[in-house]
């Protein structure tokens, strides 16, 4: 085995995730200033709407729902466009990087839902140049919702958007937050391979997201709103655990009842 001269390739990788942390680091005001646009949705019992496609869509499922998240999203998360695991044939990945760039996809998405200006939204795009993410931003916009991009900074300057007009999903966005991957992602190169491996977009995403909702939840508690997050058994009790899960997911319910009841009177 050819010696690699720039340590093993696990600490590279590790050297390069501490790159990513310090990129997420320095963002930190901008953390917190999204974080509060997100707890005042929350506040005035509306949503904070989701949506990320492809391999983007582990953020939306990272923010809600799973252990330590608590309601107050909507996770908008299309299969046509993120059903990844059957890869070819029916439902395939082609299929779904071809409806990524399908203009009018986004509008039909969100008719489905009654939004305000008291919403917030949230669209996560590694390259930020995807159709889809893009119209979505913009069709938010629209609505007068504020919106966030959760973007790979290197990656979209580097690329061409997809639309006609040139335009990306930073366009459309109100505030930017950066993952701190490189171009093209993948952070490792193998020597003797010409293509590099394991991306980074994935481990900057999980550290905004993970940030923005610790920062959510305390000012959510600053102004009275406790709120339901889903929690082991192991830590607060089985019974205890069951009876916040059962409550976090009625409360969602109730939220998400409230984008259905008026659906198509501002239209």
């Amino acid at each position: 085995m050819a010696e690699n001269k720039n340590g093993s390739y696990t600490q590279q990788y590790l050297d390069r995730a501490k790159q990513i942390i310090s990129v997420v680091e320095k963002q930190e005001t901008i953390i917190q200033e999204v974080a509060q646009l997100f707890a005042n949705s929350i506040l005035e019992g509306r949503m904070v709407h989701l949506f990320g496609s492809g391999h983007s869509r582990m953020m939306v499922e990272e923010m809600w729902p799973r252990y330590g998240s608590f309601p107050g999203f909507n996770p908008i998360v299309e299969l046509s466009v993120s059903f990844h695991n059957l890869v070819v044939g029916s439902n395939g990945q082609r299929q779904a990087m071809f409806l990524e760039n399908v203009a009018g996809l986004a509008k039909r998405i969100l008719r489905n839902f009654d939004i305000t200006d008291q919403d917030t939204a949230l669209i996560i795009s590694s390259s930020g140049c995807n159709v889809l993410p893009i119209e979505m931003a913009e069709e938010f916009q629209k609505k007068k919702v504020k919106v966030v991009a959760l973007v790979s900074s290197l990656h979209l300057k580097g690329s061409s958007s997809k639309r006609t007009d040139g335009k990306k999903l930073v366009d459309f966005a109100d505030y930017v937050l950066d993952t701190g991957a490189p171009l093209g992602d993948a952070m490792i190169k193998i020597e003797a391979l010409d293509t590099p491996v394991a991306p980074g977009s994935t481990l900057g995403g999980v550290l905004l997201i993970n940030t923005i909702k610790a920062e959510i939840a305390n000012i959510l508690v600053q102004n009275g709103k406790t709120p339901k997050v889903l929690s082991s058994g192991k830590i607060i009790g089985e019974q205890k655990a069951i009876d916040l899960f059962e409550s976090a997911y009625d409360e969602h319910a109730h939220n998400m009842a409230k984008l259905y009841q008026n659906l198509g009177n501002r239209n």
